[in-house]
């Protein structure tokens, strides 16, 4: 992901997205850059409109969101299911509660 985010910050600074600007990026963020993923983001990034994409992917999840807000229905099976995963995970974690006592 930071490969993206970095190919992000470039565009918005209105910086060419190039393999060396890419590494030297990363490099800056602390990030071992691996030459491969470097070399595959810039290509793949040269034949596309960032701009446009960024806006498409902004409208996607809103025009996603509104389907599944009208059924209603979804929604509400799914609470249960949630319930029955934390009653797990408080089934799972009552052998270790004593634990705490020891760091502390």
């Amino acid at each position: 992901m930071e490969y993206v985010y970095a190919a992000m910050l470039l565009h918005s600074a209105e910086k060419d997205i190039s393999e060396d600007a890419v590494n030297s990026v990363l490099t800056a963020a602390g990030v071992e850059v691996d030459g491969g993923r470097v070399k595959a983001l810039v290509a793949s990034l040269s034949s596309v409109d960032i701009d446009e994409a960024m806006s498409t992917a902004v409208a996607a999840p809103v025009a996603a969101a509104s389907p599944a807000a009208a059924s209603g229905g979804a929604a509400a099976e799914a609470a249960p299911a949630e319930e029955a995963v934390e009653e797990e995970a408080e089934e799972e974690a009552g052998g270790f509660e004593g634990l705490g006592s020891l760091f502390g």
